[in-house]
Parts: structure tokens; sequence; C-alpha cells
């Protein structure tokens, strides 16, 4: 029986321990609540924010001179304004 008990207390203990962890680490590990990418109206205002661009993981610029490759990476921001990549290379407002 005592070791039925050792079993259960260090259950109980780590039970403790997780949720005291996630309550720490929750917002830090993106458990929070989530915000909407913001929809630009124009790539003016799009590269007042990011002056090379935004894109997709994976994209590459299709251009026959000097290709962007500094341009901000991230999927919901370029989900949210897709009709702002003309060429439709996977980056949205892009420029040097």
């Amino acid at each position: 029986m005592g070791s039925k008990m050792s079993v259960k207390t260090t259950m109980a203990a780590a039970a403790v321990l997780t949720g005291a962890a996630l309550s720490i680490l929750g917002p830090a590990m993106g458990a929070g609540p989530a915000t909407a990418a913001t929809k630009y109206p124009n790539c003016k205002a799009l590269n007042a924010d990011y002056p090379h661009g935004v894109g997709k993981p994976g994209a590459v610029d299709s251009t026959s001179g000097t290709p962007v490759t500094e341009f901000t990476v991230d999927a919901d921001l370029y989900n949210a304004n897709t009709s702002r990549d003309r060429d439709g290379d996977g980056i949205a407002c892009e420029q040097n």
C-alpha cells in the first residue's frame, strides 16, 4: 500500500507542476488568444510596415532582375494580403 501512495502522490505532484508550468509558459508558447493578420488596403500601406513585402514560407521572388530576398515571411499575413501578390510568386508587395 505504501508504493501505491507514493505513485499517487507522485502523479498528483506532476499534475500540479505541469499545470503551473503551463500557466507560466502558456502565453509565451502561443496559448494566448489568436490575433488576426492585418489586411492592408494597398501596397503603400503594407510597405510602410514591411518595406520589402511579405511572403509565405518557401516563396521565391519571380523577377528578371535582382530578386527580393529580405521580405518578411509570415503565412497568415501573406494570406490576408494575397490580392497584393500581382505576379503570383507567393510574395505580396515585394520591393528592393
